[in-house]
């Protein structure tokens, strides 16, 4: 079973419609970052565990040993690849020096697979589980550069090394806002093995698999590596305000923020006319919520006229829900203009509220994820559905449905009293 736990870009086929187009080459926020190599480093638990013999009638080592093998034969040419291991060399007692026991086994760089696998060859179970030592280790490996950075980390078994957390370790590693992710893979995990390493991947935007087989964990991985050295989008970090007023100003791109439960935040964009805004927003449930929660994406005017808005609403099935919406400014041939002589831009407000709530054992910070995209495109020229003009036009709409009523009922009035006026006669 793979749980996938993130940020959601392209959570569904809205945001693909709402993307398209999404990013210009001259974007000023979430523009690709493919320019260097992207960087793995495999972290491989080589504790005393791994003797079990209960994958496939092969120990756990063995089995990872042979995974290994087959990723290291597909790793694509442009990854950095590194290999770091934890447990692999003090057979002892001694808690102090078992819980430093983590080494780089081979550096992140350009591959040589011989070299690589011969270095793996050489591993057999040893000793303890320092998990967030050896996290710390990798970090530190993959530092440096604007390369995006991914942790593989293979376990069967929970940390031994208390009271270095490893979840809070990943906590500590998101905050640094370096982009580091950390995906986790457990082998045969009990169900304290699995809620840390759920734990960790969730701190980070990862994934956490539960392997139960050879073919599953080298396939899971070569997947992983492969996601690494996909080119993607970087989201650019921002933190919205509690009201329109002072919010952060955003451009065309792709941007993450984190929102506690039930919270409201707000961003700001300039619209000019003859442009059209489209925004999507997604957020992510990265731990236990409650069933039944939503999102709202809604555009106003800086005076509280709403605009238009999008919601979605969920029931407890999908890890991400989102929403997005469009806001056409058509040009009119009389608007104010800036300093350089181009038409003023209006200033729309997006807030982004969720529904989301939890149990109270559940930890509320930090806040969900979410990703909010935001892209200016040319409007169309004449909008082709009621949903592009909106009420933010003005309340035409709204009159006309008025009167359309009105008129209505005071035609079935008129046929009712002329049929009770038949009946009598007759």
């Amino acid at each position: 079973m793979i749980t996938r736990r993130g940020l959601a870009a392209g959570a569904g086929g809205l945001l693909a419609v709402l993307a398209v187009g999404l990013f210009p080459a001259n974007a000023a926020a979430g523009e690709p970052a493919a320019k260097e190599s992207p960087k793995v480093e495999l972290v491989l638990d080589v504790s005393g565990s791994m003797r079990a013999t209960d994958i496939d009638g092969k120990s756990r080592m063995a089995a990872a040993k042979q995974a290994f093998n087959e990723v290291l034969d597909a790793v694509p040419d442009e990854v950095q690849l590194g290999i770091r291991t934890l447990g692999a060399n003090y057979p002892g007692d001694d808690r102090q020096v078992g819980c430093k026991d983590t080494k780089q086994l081979y550096p992140v760089g350009r591959l040589d697979r011989t070299e690589a696998k011969t270095a793996v060859a050489t591993l057999a179970p040893t000793g303890w589980t320092p998990i967030g030592p050896a996290l710390l280790g990798a970090a530190d490996d993959l530092k440096g550069g604007d390369a995006t950075r991914r942790i593989v980390l293979i376990t069967d078994g929970e940390d031994t090394c208390a009271p270095l957390d490893p979840c809070e370790v990943a906590r500590d590693i998101a905050a640094q806002g370096i982009h580091l992710v950390i995906d986790t893979l457990g082998l045969v995990p009990d169900a304290k093995t699995r809620n840390q390493l759920l734990c960790i991947a969730e701190a980070t935007g990862g994934t956490y698999t539960s392997v139960q087989h050879t073919d599953e964990l080298s396939g899971r991985v070569k997947q992983l590596v492969d996601r690494a050295a996909t080119p993607v989008v970087k989201p650019v970090a921002t933190e919205g305000a509690k009201s329109c007023e002072g919010a952060p100003k955003l451009g065309a791109g792709l941007y993450s923020d984190r929102e506690a439960f039930g919270e409201h935040r707000w961003y700001r964009v300039d619209v000019r006319p003859g442009q059209e805004l489209r925004a999507s927003v997604s957020i992510s449930a990265d731990r236990a919520v409650n069933n039944d929660y939503g999102v709202l994406l809604r555009a106003s005017t800086t005076h509280g006229r709403e605009i238009v808005r999008g919601a979605e609403a969920g029931d407890g099935r999908t890890d991400a829900i989102s929403t997005g919406l469009r806001y056409p400014k058509a040009e009119t041939g009389d608007e104010d203009t800036d300093a350089d002589g181009k038409p003023a831009a209006e200033t729309v407000c997006l807030q982004v509220s969720n529904s989301f709530a939890a149990g109270p054992s559940v930890k509320t910070t930090p806040g969900l994820p979410v990703e909010l995209t935001v892209d200016l495109v040319d409007a169309p020229d004449e909008a082709s559905d009621v949903a592009a003009f909106g009420l933010g036009r003005g309340w035409w709409l709204l009159a006309v449905l008025v009167l359309t009523g009105f008129l209505a009922g005071l035609v079935w009035g008129w046929i009712s009293r002329w049929r009770i006026s038949v009946w009598r006669t007759n």
